[in-house]
């Protein structure tokens, strides 16, 4: 794609920036918004007959469970954004997301349903997980590769940054709903609903702005010259398995981390009455909700430094953060003090944002354009098993099982490990060329391992980074 960038092609970045980042933030508003509740009204809503520490493991269960149909959706969504366009898978998972979220609200709780309750719950959190997983692969492609060359990296953080302001969005509402309209017993007879019946207008707004972009280029590209692959996951498996691999393991140390957070158990942990912290919900939930705005800001200046020093390096300088600031974090979280909680995060939301907001434009620039949207989506969706799927659960078990907090900071360290791994083998392919007429170049030199690597205009694409646009 040309880095030239005329009036008209600004406006129409623009636009799509604006549709993938309010797009995402609307479902991951929808999807956090199960994760804060799970941590803090679930186990007595719908799980009360297990007791307290069961009824907990078990709402942070259903949180998992959601991460194993996340890549069902990847296959669905990729195989379609493959053959028939990123926009379509768009507007389609935020539908059902939305639908899904604002159905939970409705649910008849245990005490009135029974055993139907956890089940129908259970059932809405795999449409969720199934949304889950094609809705980023089609926000970033079409992120991405409406982006030129030299500016994909700040172009791919506009979809990453929908996970910290979803979670700023969730966090607020519900920190609003527990201090303000339904405080003490009033949140966890009704006041927990209202924030999953909001999805109902939110999904009307981010359907109207998804309907109103154009198509990839480089998929109109493809499909006009009909080159469409007929089976993206075989053909995906039969060449890439291991990029799919190692993309997933690169993503997995930090969604593990993130859902330390996001996934409600520092929320749990630190709200517990009878727990080591014993804070009240509204001042960690917004603790929480600072520190995602941080979050954000991290993620966009990383893309835009993944713009002039590569993807690589930004991510392992990401890694090393999480390294460092890990047991700080817990630490300050421990320490029953809410401003050193709001601390120990921000410290923590370095590391996160670094190694979240190149991803986008290095997952693009590893999988060739004909099974692109497969690759992408079945990595993020794979890499969320590996990392977030029962990341909360674990931590809950093993603090029970340990009784510190420090334990759930080892678990991290070994998936930090893991991923900086994985990150060292792949190569840093900034700048190569989207379109499906460089499928050549695209087809190999994506890990160290390869015995031939593919050209990578790097260092042109950073000089056109650092000199003024026309």
């Amino acid at each position: 794609m040309s880095t030239s960038h005329s009036p008209t092609r600004a406006a129409t970045q623009r636009r799509v920036a604006m549709a993938t980042v309010v797009g995402t933030t609307i479902e991951w508003y929808d999807f956090f918004i199960y994760s804060t509740a799970a941590g803090l009204v679930f186990s007595q809503v719908f799980f009360a007959p297990a007791g307290t520490e069961l009824g907990l493991l078990l709402s942070f269960a259903t949180v998992g469970i959601s991460f194993v149909f996340r890549p069902f959706g990847a296959v669905l969504a990729g195989h379609f954004g493959d053959r028939i366009g990123r926009r379509a898978m768009l507007v389609l998972t935020l539908l059902l997301m939305g639908g899904a979220t604002s159905l939970i609200g409705l649910l008849p709780t245990y005490e009135t349903a029974g055993i139907l309750a956890p089940i129908l719950l259970l059932v809405l959190r795999i449409v969720q997980g199934i949304s889950a997983g094609g809705e980023w692969g089609g926000a970033v492609l079409m992120a991405v590769e409406h982006a030129p060359d030299n500016r994909r990296g700040r172009a791919g953080a506009f979809p990453q940054l929908g996970v910290p302001l979803g979670m700023l969005l969730a966090a607020g509402m519900t920190a609003l709903m527990t201090g303000v309209i339904s405080p003490g017993d009033e949140f966890v007879e009704w006041g927990w609903r209202i924030p999953f019946l909001l999805s109902f207008v939110l999904i009307g707004v981010g359907y109207f702005i998804r309907r109103s972009i154009d198509e990839s280029p480089v998929f109109s590209e493809i499909a006009d010259r009909r080159q469409q692959t007929k089976l993206p996951l075989v053909e995906l498996f039969r060449k890439h398995w291991l990029l799919v691999i190692l993309a997933a393991l690169v993503f997995a140390g930090n969604n593990a981390a993130g859902y330390m957070t996001t996934g409600g158990f520092i929320t749990s942990y630190a709200t517990k009455p009878d727990g080591p912290v014993g804070l009240g919900r509204t001042p960690v939930l917004l603790a929480i909700t600072a520190s995602a705005a941080l979050w954000a800001i991290f993620i966009y200046l990383s893309g835009y430094a993944s713009d002039r020093i590569g993807r690589k390096r930004t991510y392992l300088i990401g890694y090393a953060g999480l390294v460092v600031t890990v047991f700080p974090m817990f630490f300050f979280v421990n320490s029953g003090n809410i401003w050193l909680l709001f601390l120990g995060l921000a410290l923590f939301t370095f590391g996160l944002g670094m190694s979240y907001g190149p991803q986008a434009a290095w997952y693009s620039e590893i999988f060739p354009a004909s099974v692109r949207f497969s690759g992408i989506a079945i990595s993020y969706a794979l890499g969320a098993v590996i990392g977030g799927a029962f990341a909360p659960t674990i931590a809950t078990a093993l603090v029970g099982a340990t009784g510190s907090i420090y334990a759930v900071g080892v678990y991290l360290i070994a998936m930090f490990l893991l991923a900086i791994a994985a990150t060292v083998v792949l190569r840093d392919r900034t700048g190569i060329a989207l379109g499906i007429e460089n499928q050549a170049e695209q087809e190999v030199g994506a890990t160290i391992f390869d015995s031939r690597r593919a050209p990578v205009r790097f260092e042109q694409i950073r000089k056109q980074a650092r000199s003024p646009q026309v």
